[in-house]
């Protein structure tokens, strides 16, 4: 097929998604004044949590996939292109200082390498054997799952990482913002976010940006909530490494406990500022080691740590 032709037929599929609509009702934008146009863009964005609610079921099974998969050894890599590749960078980045996790366990591939999270590598997203060819390169697995995300849902470099994904045994999932996408299709499950027209036509950093980042958002937080790195709501695996996570730390284990603060301050201290450990300590009234090695025997699990730890045993 010529370039010409090609062009054609890319131009008629673009003409195809709603991710690429003009909406009618945002026409006026560059007349407005600076407040109105910020009302605008903010009632835009507010229909962005409905259009994710419709994709909450296939979310919730794609989750209890991912972390049976991370507890067994898995990892959760996230693969796009642009503004999608930048944001799934973001999320897989944000793993290790918030719930302690090693950096290889949450991975974030973008097209064209790190040089593309700030300089726009020509070309790059439209090379599908490329994203098969850097999926791969990670080692993917049957405990794996790779996550293509696309906007458009059409990006060759994400459906190219999502197919060879597949055929390496791995768990996929097709993040887009278009109904029926390509990307969709070739994943094992679909998560397409329809936000319909963007404020800015074309600009789908903004409502599908904002879309893709709060499924990534469900994504990794409940992965690691299945995976015990949370006790309740309390963010209990978190990295202490600096001032201010010290200080948050040593919130939560009196938020778990009920702990007088000398009592917080000591058991922080005999748990050397493990906060599971230091809540094991008060709770179930044991000494960090004994904690320690019960967490241990549950996998990291504080509630199952715990319900060990006070559950009398009983004698035949």
């Amino acid at each position: 097929m010529t370039p010409d032709l090609l062009d054609a037929d890319l131009r008629a599929a673009l003409g195809t998604l709603s991710t690429e609509e003009v909406g009618g009702e945002f026409a006026g934008l560059d007349a407005l004044g600076t407040l109105d146009a910020a009302r605008l863009m903010n009632a835009a964005d507010a229909t962005v949590p409905a259009a994710v609610e419709a994709v909450l079921p296939a979310l919730a099974a794609a989750v209890d996939r991912i972390a049976d998969g991370m507890r067994r050894g898995g990892r959760l890599l996230y693969v796009g292109a642009g503004t999608a590749g930048r944001l799934g960078v973001l999320d897989a980045s944000e793993c290790p200082p918030t719930f302690d996790t090693d950096p290889g366990r949450v991975v974030g591939l973008i097209a064209g390498g790190p040089v593309a999270l700030t300089t726009a590598v020509e070309g790059a997203e439209d090379d599908g054997d490329q994203g098969g060819h850097d999926v791969l390169a990670q080692g993917v697995g049957p405990l794996d799952t790779v996550v293509g995300i696309s906007a458009s849902g059409r990006t060759p470099y994400a459906i190219g990482a999502v197919r060879a994904a597949r055929t390496a045994g791995a768990f996929t999932v097709g993040l887009s913002c278009n109904a029926g996408s390509a990307l969709g299709g070739a994943a094992d499950v679909a998560l397409e976010v329809v936000v319909g027209p963007e404020v800015v036509a074309g600009s789908t950093r903004l409502k599908s940006g904002t879309a893709q980042k709060l499924v990534l958002n469900m994504l990794s937080t409940l992965t690691m909530v299945r995976l015990g790195k949370t006790y309740g709501n309390l963010m209990v695996d978190l990295r202490a490494t600096n001032d201010k996570l010290r200080a948050r730390s040593w919130r939560i284990v009196r938020e778990a406990t009920g702990a007088a603060d000398p009592e917080v301050d000591a058991a922080m201290d005999a748990a050397h500022g493990e906060v599971k450990v230091a809540i094991a300590v008060l709770v179930a009234g044991v000494d960090a080691a004994t904690a320690r090695a019960a967490l241990e025997h549950h996998d990291g699990v504080l509630r199952a740590a715990l319900d060990s730890l006070t559950t009398p045993t009983t004698k035949d």
